[in-house]
């Protein structure tokens, strides 16, 4: 469905974007532009750390999907650790999920990925179950320097860059709700005004939803996937059964 929609909008020659607003929270974009600035060298490893409470998702709609945690939710954080390792492509995906002890929601709220690129590795950990002092961290590591980011949320984030020439921790202003928003829209309408594809474009997409296709079958079959070669979710997907 995603490439017909891509062919779709390359004949009628419009520009059609996703919402990946996640790349203009303010901690992501800085991380990513000191990556791509060259100020970490070559990244080996980016690592994601979530743990927040997702059981508001009790008796929603969310409640029946049934890999709530990795295809509503870390669809954002493995688009975010594409942009960071730029053209390198994920070479293979490995990703669990579990129900955890008391939980409210239905759909397990326990989840970990892993990317493997040729040579490094995205790391992904989310535990939707935390009732107490919830805590967000992401830490890329090249061999020229470390950006690390942490807060209470993703709404409050406090970022660091270290380097041989010592370590700077600047102040943000912003969040991701709503400037991650107000940038993805931001990105759309400068495209069209200059005439170029955007950033978000519905075919740089394509990487994304390979990746957490990938990771849904993964925990499904209990075994790596290769990302491009399921090119559905049908049944792995699936929303869960009433219980």
């Amino acid at each position: 469905m995603g490439e017909r929609l891509v062919d779709l909008a390359r004949r009628r020659k419009v520009l059609l974007a996703v919402n990946q607003n996640g790349r203009w929270a303010p901690h992501f974009m800085y991380l990513r532009q000191a990556a791509h600035a060259g100020l970490l060298g070559a990244l080996s490893s980016a690592d994601f750390l979530v743990s927040w409470d997702h059981n508001w998702t009790a008796g929603t709609p969310f409640d029946r999907i049934r890999h709530l945690i990795l295809y509503d939710f870390a669809i954002h954080w493995f688009d975010i650790a594409l942009t960071f390792f730029g053209k390198e492509q994920p070479e293979k995906v490995s990703a669990s999920m579990r129900v955890a002890r008391g939980q409210r929601s239905r759909p397990a709220l326990l989840a970990h990925a892993l990317v493997d690129f040729r040579h490094a590795q995205a790391t992904f950990s989310f535990n939707g179950n935390t009732l107490l002092d919830t805590h967000d961290q992401t830490r890329l590591v090249g061999d020229r320097g470390v950006a690390f980011s942490q807060g209470p949320s993703l709404q409050k984030q406090q970022v660091s860059l270290a380097t041989s020439d010592g370590t700077v921790r600047p102040r943000l202003k912003g969040a991701w709700f709503p400037d991650g928003f107000a940038g993805a829209m931001g990105e759309l309408l400068c495209a069209i005004e200059e005439g170029r594809e955007p950033s978000h474009s519905a075919k740089d997409n394509l990487r994304s939803l390979a990746v957490c296709f990938a990771a849904i079958a993964s925990a499904e079959e209990g075994m790596p996937r290769i990302p491009g070669q399921v090119r559905s979710i049908e049944g792995a997907g699936k929303m869960t059964p009433r219980r």
